[in-house]
């Protein structure tokens, strides 16, 4: 283990290491890992989202362990101290997609020597990664829980359009238009993601790293009080026009602006018990050293339609392992995919439900740490007994 390579030592709990492994798939990945004196232990992977790092799950890691898993964080692709962390705008995209994605998870499982791990749990991007590593490989992954981003399936093929090939739909097409002539003019926080502009944005911003995520956590979680969410209809602007500005931005203003103007005062920041500003600091240290852009390359791959053809080759694919969902009831992500929650409960076949945290936002794991880890229990508990878990 290099000494060099841990963030947050002194925040951490005890029995936590950190360490880098070739992942098989050409990444360096740095993993936080518990539970790895016993062998034959079970393995859970917990995959965390943006703008984050495995640092996220500090409060899940000790009660697996303590549970009797060998559980293993890493910092995705991108982000932290895995390598191409740091990213350009004109880099390679193809490593950033889904597909080569599952191929970095499943490289990794490898690497630390299983042929399966008991579960994978995904938070925010996190979560769309283990759903599709769930999808593809169910022998590999035994169980899925998703965090903040329910997961709608593979794309839909229409049938019987050989004689009237069917026209562009949303959300692909025509979103970024309809809300830029709204009265008032929008833009969807997924395509300012993909711009060039949108790193440097928040890397040089005028508020500084650790003030544009403090507001960002801030204006996401159960504290801020706009945060009152409910299905949307479509996918129409009019719809998405409903949702606060850091999904869906006033058109012309970055994201570090947004969130500027919702930027908690220092009694509010001395008194969020579930991020410190002391723990806030081991992210902002490690987006000041890398920049967003690593992250930012998978809302590129989401927006861009010449990504999304290779995943139409799973259409259909039902979800076949152990699944459960898991976000804040504050938490506007449970609903910005319109149809994706309802969705998960025809595409996987042991569905164990939905589960909405009262009071919490969108960093549903930190915000409410006892909750969501008192259902991770019941569900893995539970999952034991399907049988394709060992």
């Amino acid at each position: 283990m290099n000494s060099d390579v841990l963030y947050g030592q002194e925040l951490l709990p005890k029995g936590i290491r950190s360490r880098l492994i070739d992942n098989n798939n050409g990444c360096t990945m740095h993993v936080l890992e518990a539970g790895f004196e016993q062998p034959g232990r079970p393995c859970v992977l917990l995959l965390h989202g943006f703008p984050e790092c495995a640092f996220s799950w500090r409060k899940q890691i000790p009660f697996l362990v303590a549970a009797g898993y060998h559980v293993v964080a890493p910092d995705l692709r991108g982000y932290g101290r895995s390598s191409s962390a740091v990213v350009g705008y004109d880099d390679d995209l193809m490593p950033y997609t889904l597909i080569n994605r599952v191929s970095d998870t499943v490289g990794l499982v490898k690497a630390l020597g299983y042929d399966s791990v008991a579960a994978v749990m995904g938070h925010d991007f996190g979560s769309v990664v283990a759903a599709w590593c769930a999808l593809l490989r169910p022998d590999v992954f035994q169980s899925v829980v998703l965090m903040s981003a329910p997961f709608p399936g593979a794309p839909v093929l229409p049938k019987g359009t050989s004689e009237s090939p069917p026209k562009g739909t949303l959300p692909l097409t025509g979103l970024p238009e309809a809300l830029a002539v709204l009265s008032t003019p929008r833009q969807h926080y997924r395509w300012y993601f993909s711009t060039r502009k949108a790193n440097a944005d928040m890397w040089n911003c005028p508020q500084g790293v650790h003030d544009f995520l403090r507001a960002y956590f801030h204006f996401k979680s159960g504290d801020w009080p706009g945060n009152d969410p409910y299905p949307l209809d479509s996918w129409s602007a009019s719809e998405m026009a409903r949702m606060p500005t850091y999904y869906v931005m006033a058109l012309g203003r970055d994201m570090a602006q947004t969130v500027a103007l919702e930027m908690p005062s220092a009694d509010e920041i001395a008194g969020c018990a579930w991020l410190s500003d002391e723990e806030l600091a081991v992210y902002s240290a490690e987006y000041r050293r890398t920049g967003f852009q690593g992250g930012l390359q998978g809302y590129r791959i989401g927006t861009d339609p010449r990504f999304s053809g290779e995943l139409k080759a799973f259409s259909e694919l039902t979800l076949d392992v152990p699944a459960m969902f898991i976000s804040g009831a504050r938490d506007w992500g449970t609903y910005q995919s319109p149809g994706a929650l309802e969705r998960m409960s025809e595409i996987c076949t042991q569905y164990r439900g939905s589960h909405l945290i009262e009071a919490a936002g969108h960093w549903v794991q930190q915000e409410r740490a006892e909750e969501v880890n008192a259902l991770l229990a019941e569900f893995l508990s539970a999952a034991k007994g399907a049988p394709n878990l060992v």
